[in-house]
């Protein structure tokens, strides 16, 4: 008791007492400090003074919020033997990789001697004083529905699964067996999304007992790679994906767009399994080897009609040899059916280059004889009716389909939407042909 009390009035000390502190420290006494987690920590990722029921760290990665989790868990812990607490994130397999196991999970963020038993079996950590932990994941939201904790540490709350609304009902249930102990509490750890659960948060902040606490990758510079730093501000600085995946900023949809970035993210899937029908790869060509990307994008048909966007593999400011050969490629390594490239801008010269890239499949040449938002709406429709999927993350993609105005005006990155251009090439052959076309039907049909 005697070491916590020095331990926290090094903590109050200025530079000069710190260092005196430290001279006069046995070896044994400075390994006890290294665990002492206050000292160390950026105010940030200590937990904030007074009552509170939420506190949602919402920031970049990189910025320490897995480790100030583990560390509020263990003083958690450590401070009631009676203490239950609900261990949550996407899968079982990440809790026990990032939240137990992992760098800066449980397990290393105590001493040797203090540490946790893990009986993974049971999906169970139990302290030396009787305090337990348990795994569960959001995926599913029934195994949440019973257990009783006073406490719960949500990892990574914008990867939950949003199929079937299953990260919301895991959240709900999760507040309702909140009920042991006199103030029970839960802590989330996010890198920002726009997805239903993150966003319902974040409108709580201004509630009583919500503490929202929002950094960036930038904060924690001092702890991270010096190259890593400078590939990630050179890459991302004046990106989308780095305002939101860097900065910890969450992106609001542009009012008006076609596509919003909760629609995309409810049409979002980790990985599919089913059949491809048709694969297509969508080609937008740049005007001039000093234009813009040249968009790419390979969407596929399964046989019950669910359209999938599988991979972007545009490229940027290529020559027309160099675009022909990533089309080439791609449509080889996808197994496509056809290629399908707008022809606008250079006419039957895009099909001699890419049969001179060697690209052996079928190539269809599509003018375009509307503008990009009358091309777009009929598209949009189909993500909107739950018929188009995206299998994985494509940020530069995503970033421009929600740049793309129902007016016919464009305010995402960059001078056009590339990308978003291909994709709709490849989703409108598809899905959106001429004996493909939805009709309403009547009764008798």
């Amino acid at each position: 008791m005697e070491e916590i009390e020095r331990q926290k009035a090094l903590v109050c000390a200025d530079e000069p007492e710190r260092h005196h502190f430290l001279d006069e420290l046995s070896n044994d006494e400075r390994d006890l400090l290294e665990s002492y987690w206050p000292l160390w920590a950026r105010r940030e990722q200590l937990p904030p003074a007074g009552d509170w029921h939420l506190w949602l760290i919402c920031a970049g990665r990189g910025f320490g919020k897995t480790r100030a989790g583990a560390e509020w868990v263990r003083h958690v812990a450590e401070e009631d033997p009676n203490a239950r607490i609900a261990l949550v994130t996407r899968s079982i397999v990440e809790a026990r990789a990032v939240m137990v196991e992992g760098e800066s999970g449980l397990l290393a963020c105590h001493p040797y001697e203090e540490a946790p038993e893990f009986e993974p079996s049971l999906r169970r950590l139990t302290w030396p004083n009787g305090a337990q932990a348990t795994l569960y994941s959001a995926s599913e939201p029934e195994s949440l529905r019973g257990p009783q904790h006073g406490y719960a540490w949500c990892d990574e709350i914008a990867k939950w699964d949003n199929s079937a609304e299953r990260a919301i009902k895991a959240w709900d249930n999760l507040q309702m067996g909140l009920r042991l102990g006199e103030c029970p509490r839960v802590l989330a750890t996010s890198t920002p999304r726009a997805v239903p659960i993150m966003r319902r948060l974040m409108e709580q902040e201004k509630e009583p007992g919500v503490i929202v606490t929002r950094g960036s990758t930038y904060d924690n510079a001092e702890h991270l790679p010096a190259g890593f730093i400078r590939t990630i501000r050179g890459q991302y600085a004046r990106t989308a994906l780095g305002r939101q995946e860097l900065d910890g900023v969450l992106l609001n949809d542009i009012e008006g767009a076609l596509w919003s970035r909760s629609l995309l993210e409810k049409c979002r899937e980790p990985f599919s399994v089913e059949p491809c029908a048709r694969v297509v790869v969508g080609v937008d060509p740049p005007a001039s080897a000093r234009g813009d990307a040249c968009g790419i994008v390979v969407c596929a048909l399964t046989p019950d009609g669910q359209g999938k966007v599988l991979a972007d593999a545009s490229v940027l400011r290529p020559s027309p040899e160099r675009w022909a050969r990533a089309v080439a490629s791609t449509a080889l390594h996808w197994n496509a059916d056809r290629v399908v490239a707008e022809a606008n801008q250079g006419g039957a010269m895009v099909e001699s280059v890419l049969r001179a890239a060697d690209c052996q499949m079928p190539i269809r040449l599509v003018h375009a004889s509307r503008g990009k938002s009358a091309r777009a709406e009929p598209v949009a429709a189909l993500y909107e009716a739950g018929r188009v999927k995206h299998v994985g993350q494509f940020p530069k993609l995503e970033d421009e389909m929600c740049g793309v105005m129902a007016g016919g005006t464009y305010e995402g990155p960059g001078r056009s939407p590339d990308r978003a251009d291909a994709l709709v090439w490849a989703l409108t052959e598809l899905m959106l042909g001429p004996n493909l076309r939805p009709r309403v039907r009547t009764i008798g049909d």
